[in-house]
């Protein structure tokens, strides 16, 4: 199945033969001290800068009922100045017909946050501010 929408990756969520847990950090777009003039000129343009991971959660898919939802949520955690310009997303299995805890979702997140801070989010599908795929370059 593509996703094309959050609401698709919520679908396929729950359409799996084994529980699902949803991982989520969201990540600002900020330049570092040291960009060059060129940089600069992309990143105010919109393009460009390092992903920043701000903070993360985890959810069933049961427990979150649209894209709109998790904004709403997230935005009763982000600190003023730190918003975050797209969330990536993953989902954690579950065995025997239970759904892993948020317990179990620790060191996922742990690890995609690192994987982002590291650049190496090709595992994790990126959403926009209104719940679109991201293509990251």
């Amino acid at each position: 199945m593509e996703i094309a929408s959050f609401d698709d990756l919520l679908h396929a969520a729950r359409m799996q033969p084994e529980p699902q847990r949803l991982l989520f950090v969201f990540a600002a777009a900020e330049l570092p001290d040291d960009a060059t003039p060129a940089q600069r000129t992309r990143f105010e343009a919109g393009q460009g800068g390092a992903l920043v991971p701000l903070m993360c959660v985890d959810k069933t898919p049961q427990e979150l009922a649209s894209f709109s939802a998790l904004v709403e949520e997230a935005q009763q955690f982000t600190a003023p100045g730190h918003d975050w310009a797209m969330v990536f997303a993953a989902a954690l299995p579950g065995t025997l017909n239970q759904a892993p805890t948020s317990a179990d979702a620790e060191a996922p997140l742990q690890r995609m946050v690192d994987a982002i801070k590291g650049g190496a989010h090709g595992a994790y599908i990126p959403f926009n501010r209104q719940g679109q795929p991201v293509r990251l370059g």
